[in-house]
């Protein structure tokens, strides 16, 4: 079953016009247009999703004096700043 919503959006008046005017040029309703730029708007979304790559980088390091990483709180409050 298909369900449509009915909803208010403020548009810029420029963008309303143009939408307007290929609506018009298309013999379509701006509904369709709208419907067809936000499919379009959200499938692009979808693709960039999907490319996430993690590149792992590894440091190197010691630690500092005084930091105990034993000690759960203690290192929370060094790096809070509370000594």
């Amino acid at each position: 079953m298909l369900i449509c919503m009915r909803t208010t959006i403020d548009i810029n008046e420029h963008l309303f016009r143009d939408a307007k005017r290929r609506a018009t040029s298309e013999a379509k309703t701006l509904r369709e247009i709208v419907e067809c730029a936000l499919r379009a708007y959200l499938s692009s979304n979808r693709q960039k999703a999907g490319a996430y790559s993690l590149r792992w980088r590894t440091e190197t390091g010691r630690v500092q004096p005084g930091v105990r990483l034993d000690d759960r709180d203690a290192l929370f409050d060094l790096m809070d700043g509370r000594s």
